[in-house]
């Protein structure tokens, strides 16, 4: 950061997942950020992402919450931020439809003006990593740090974080370095394995379980094999994939933001209320 007595706040989205199933997640965040100097402002009264990106042309309805929340974003006059593989994808795509698709911005914007919303892409759309890297700098987490991790750690991708990556642009899709730099900033070690940006096949689920379980096995595997003590991400989704279907001598799954509690000191400060599904 240039000027690092600046506090800045962005307006936050945190998801379905973090409010309900995985509220420690979330608290993790929020006091992460204020370790390192900025706040998460969760945005008023927003709805569900839908968790995955719509594909067809016409569908308009689906993408109208995360338009909302880009529009209170940009009231706000701030980026909007989230933790979570699955809204940032969605979110983002949502976003990018509203800045090059004709459209999705006239039905969109037609739609919205009954609640006074007009919307044309105007907001950045961030996850949490973004900011460690591109806001705060490595250096800088790496300072911050009071009990570094000091482990050998599989970084996990999948694939909603990275694709499309001509619209994302989180990072190279075929050979992404950010976790890894984050892993290096906490004090551990990156392992690099073969299936860290492959698709876990969490939203098979229900169509044939035994994909998902697969899948979660060969990463597991892999990284294994190539020596992590344990895995990273930041899927909510694909964390609870890999978690379900590691047997009994699979590696565990950490979401990314309570390793950075851990590694800032902040993990145990935080209140078990705040903590607790």
């Amino acid at each position: 950061m240039s000027d690092t007595n600046a506090h800045i706040t962005y307006s936050y989205f945190p998801g379905c997942t973090l409010k309900n199933k995985a509220k420690d997640l979330d608290a993790y965040a929020r006091a992460s950020a204020e370790a390192l100097g900025f706040t998460l402002q969760e945005i008023p009264e927003w709805q569900c992402c839908g968790g995955e990106y719509p594909l067809a042309k016409d569908e308009i309805a689906t993408k109208l919450s995360s338009v909302r929340a880009l529009a209170d974003a940009k009231k706000a006059d701030q980026p909007l931020v989230t933790l979570c593989s699955a809204c940032y994808n969605v979110i983002k795509q949502v976003n990018h439809d509203m800045q090059n698709d004709e459209n999705v911005i006239l039905k969109v914007n037609n739609y919205l003006a009954q609640d006074g919303i007009e919307y044309h892409g105007e907001t950045k759309v961030l996850h949490f990593l973004e900011i460690l890297r591109d806001q705060i700098g490595w250096d800088n987490v790496k300072k911050a740090v009071k009990n570094p991790i000091k482990k050998k750690i599989g970084a996990y991708y999948g694939c909603l974080l990275l694709r499309p990556g001509n619209v994302l642009e989180f990072d190279d899709p075929e050979n992404p370095q950010i976790i890894e730099d984050f892993i290096k900033a906490i004090g551990g070690t990156p392992v690099i394995y073969s299936q860290r940006n492959e698709c876990c096949g969490a939203y098979t689920m229900f169509e044939d379980a035994s994909i998902p379980a697969k899948r979660a096995q060969n990463i597991l595997g892999n990284a294994k094999d190539m020596g992590a003590d344990f895995l990273v991400t930041s899927c909510p989704l694909c964390r609870y994939n890999l978690i379900k279907n590691k047997g009994t001598d699979g590696l565990d799954v950490v979401y990314f933001t309570e390793l950075l509690a851990e590694a800032l000191g902040v993990k145990e400060t935080i209140p078990q209320e705040a903590v607790n599904a």
